[in-house]
């Protein structure tokens, strides 16, 4: 007898559909896997006979063989156990049902019979309903929130018994409610108002968490650099659910343990990391630090001690959003849209430009420090701040800085027209440029002073649509409906080395 279950395999990210072929016929005892699977994937034999023969099936003067189609893409895991072990009933009539080849099942057998949720399949069950699976039989996951994706339907079964029981109807799944998502909670990150003085930098970061841009913070050891980048993700909005789940996801697919929380991921990698490790891959790729900090921050501390090679690595992922590595027997994609924080020291001492501290640099030391930083990746920094070290003294006498919860609110109604000018959520950093002009056309005087600056101070193209996207965001947060002419002398001197 043969028979076809539906389930979802994963290249990345990216989820396809994987039918379950198994043919049983009459012969020797035999139980063979084909279709590239990996080492787990062969396993599954024998989780499979365990599981069945626990239930009361047996496998004796049986010749199996399972199919897993696309036959041409490697398989891995063991979220497969569970469909195969159904299209293994179905073709040896002990399930006398018909399955809808719309109706998908993921997850891995115990040898009780009992169905255990595995690593990477949230994303799996993205591509189910991507895919236009209507109906999706898994187990239930305590560490993800409750799953509501509508119009697909998530039957949560427990066990391969109760799997049967619904599929022949003698069997209701209990109803799991959205109060298990107050286990997702925000993360305290340090507040900005707990940081003395840098005023107009906690602005620049203010406009830099509206429109999505990257930030270059330089300044002399101990001048709040670090501390600035650790405030930073306070002031986003909290993730919205689909985008906690994408970033769950990506986790997942990593092995990475998840900050159970819906505030924006924030990733601090040390210089020494690897350029794998950063930016994705292996032999089995996987997720690296940018796609772990997607919809999030990631700050690159001494940016100028990284290799030049994998910093060079990251001019791809923040022009698309996306980072695709290629090996031998894949290509695979990742999303990797996020905030780039970097800091670094004006030379390798740190003291150029100090007025109280001695630079031991020559030029040459801090020319090659500074060209550390190639020029097309600096060019990619939307603002770029230069910090000098703030006098305690003074700035205890001045008034509190405003805290995170205020300025994040203003971020949010910031982002919100944005959404709405654009129809989509996208910042104005992200959003075409000729989308971003036809919403917000410059007037004549401001085209034409952008062109008498560009010319005097040899500016790049990308360098005067950066000043207009950071305008742009600037009028967001003052709510102008047009881009103002004080918003680009503004985006000027935040642009400006």
């Amino acid at each position: 007898m043969w028979a076809k279950v539906t389930s979802i395999g994963l290249k990345g990210m990216e989820g396809y559909r994987m039918h379950v072929e198994v043919g049983s016929y009459v012969g020797n005892d035999s139980f063979k896997i084909v279709g590239l699977p990996d080492a787990a994937v062969k396993e599954s034999k024998e989780r499979i006979i365990a599981a069945l023969r626990t239930l009361g099936y047996h496998l004796s003067g049986q010749k199996v063989i399972i199919n897993l189609s696309p036959a041409d893409q490697k398989k891995y895991g063991s979220m497969f156990d569970f469909p195969m072990a159904i299209a293994v009933l179905q073709s040896l009539h002990e399930l006398e049902v018909i399955v809808p080849e719309n109706t998908g099942f993921l997850g891995s057998l115990s040898l009780d019979g009992s169905i255990q949720p595995v690593e990477g399949m949230l994303p799996a069950v993205l591509a189910a309903k991507r895919l236009g699976i209507q109906r999706l039989y898994m187990p239930f996951d305590e560490e993800l929130p409750v799953l509501d994706l509508k119009p697909l339907e998530i039957i949560y079964v427990s066990s391969l018994q109760e799997a049967i029981g619904h599929l022949s109807g003698q069997w209701v799944p209990p109803i799991y409610k959205e109060e298990r998502d107050e286990k997702f909670r925000s993360i305290e990150y340090l507040d900005l108002k707990q940081i003395i003085g840098h005023q107009e930098a906690k602005h620049a970061l203010e406009v830099a968490a509206a429109g999505k841009h990257h930030v270059l913070l330089t300044g002399p050891p101990g001048c709040g650099k670090s501390m600035l980048a650790e405030s930073f993700p306070s002031i986003l909005p909290a993730l919205t659910k689909e985008s906690l789940l994408e970033v769950i996801s990506l986790y997942q697919l990593s092995q990475n343990s998840f900050p159970h929380s819906n505030m924006p991921p924030y990733r601090n990698p040390h210089h020494s990391a690897s350029g794998v490790s950063i930016i994705g891959g292996g032999q089995y790729p996987k997720p690296g630090e940018i796609s772990l900090a997607h919809h999030g921050v990631l700050f690159l501390d001494e940016i100028g001690e990284f290799s030049k090679k994998t910093l060079d690595m990251l001019r791809q992922p923040l022009e698309s959003g996306l980072i695709m590595i290629s090996r031998t027997h894949a290509t695979i994609t990742y999303p990797a849209s996020f905030i780039l924080i970097a800091a670094m020291n004006p030379c390798p001492c740190g003291h150029a430009g100090s007025t109280t501290h001695y630079c031991t640099c020559s030029k040459k030391q801090i020319l090659a420090y500074q060209n550390r930083l190639s020029g097309p990746l600096r060019d990619r920094f939307d603002i770029n701040l230069s910090l000098r070290p703030i006098d305690i003294n003074a700035a205890a006498h001045e008034k509190e800085g405003e805290a995170s919860i205020i300025v994040r609110e203003r971020v949010e109604e910031a982002r919100k027209r944005q959404y709405n000018r654009y129809g989509m959520e996208v910042c104005n950093s992200r959003i075409p440029y000729e989308i971003l002009l036809s919403k917000s056309p410059l007037t004549d005087t401001q085209h034409s002073t952008l062109q008498r600056l560009a010319i005097k101070n040899s500016w790049s193209n990308r360098t005067q649509i950066k000043i207009i996207r950071l305008a742009r965001t600037i009028s967001d947060l003052q709510a102008s409906p047009t881009i103002t002419d004080q918003s680009i002398w503004e985006a000027i001197e935040l642009n400006e080395v």
